[in-house]
């Protein structure tokens, strides 16, 4: 596999949907919220397409509010709190991750995570699901920006000593094209994540892959590449 973008010296990666699938305990912690209110559960079918975007996508999809409307702000700190008490109980890495991380590390790359997701969920879920180890962890209030901001990107980048140029970044949702654009960081669309391998075609990313398995392929053949270079 040959590709037009340049070797990473660092890959960054979004959390939810991109390396790990969390939407079952979202969806477990939005349903809570409903059946203490004596309505039926919402069907997780219509949940998991919204998970990349937190609270937001879950209490839209369960409630049909949007931030802004009344009760939107009561609902969301229920649900922050139901998500904290059982935050790890089904979320896992998508397959194929665990081995594209390993090949990562393997080729003398770092590897990081941006996330919107808060603090207060990122550092204790990422130990439980394999994930402490990242070479830097910036959540979603570690700036004074979220993504679609280049503000959390370029912290990572910093925390790496990279210029953004030599990171690449990889997401499911818009957001983080539009970040890894703003920042200067070349952008890679997930499709294996919620979001599926249709949608990040509109997203205007460099690339758009459909398996953690074609990224390492393009990272190997990226680093490769520059290696014949320097021979």
């Amino acid at each position: 596999m040959t590709t037009a973008l340049s070797a990473p010296r660092a890959i960054l990666f979004d959390l939810d949907g991109t390396l790990a699938d969390t939407a079952p305990d979202l969806a477990a912690a939005v349903n809570l919220l409903r059946t203490a209110r004596g309505l039926e559960p919402t069907a997780y079918e219509l949940l998991r397409p919204t998970a990349s975007a937190g609270a937001r996508g879950m209490i839209g999809a369960a409630f049909g509010l949007k931030p802004g409307d009344d009760g939107f702000v009561e609902l969301r700190e229920g649900f922050f709190d139901n998500y904290q008490a059982a935050m790890a109980v089904h979320s896992t890495l998508f397959p194929g991750i665990v081995e594209l991380l390993a090949g990562i590390e393997q080729a003398g790359l770092q590897w990081g995570i941006v996330t919107n997701k808060p603090a207060r969920f990122t550092d204790p879920l990422l130990p439980q699901i394999g994930l402490g180890h990242a070479a830097c962890i910036i959540s979603g209030d570690t700036t004074a920006y979220a993504k679609p901001h280049p503000a959390p990107l370029l912290e990572a980048a910093s925390r790496l000593g990279l210029p953004p140029q030599q990171c690449w970044y990889v997401g499911d949702d818009l957001r983080d094209i539009q970040a890894g654009q703003a920042a200067g960081m070349p952008s890679i669309g997930c499709g294996w994540g919620y979001c599926g391998p249709v949608e990040p075609h509109d997203w205007q990313a460099d690339l758009v892959l459909d398996t953690p398995e074609q990224l390492l392929a393009l990272m190997r053949s990226a680093v490769a590449d520059k290696a014949q270079l320097a021979a």
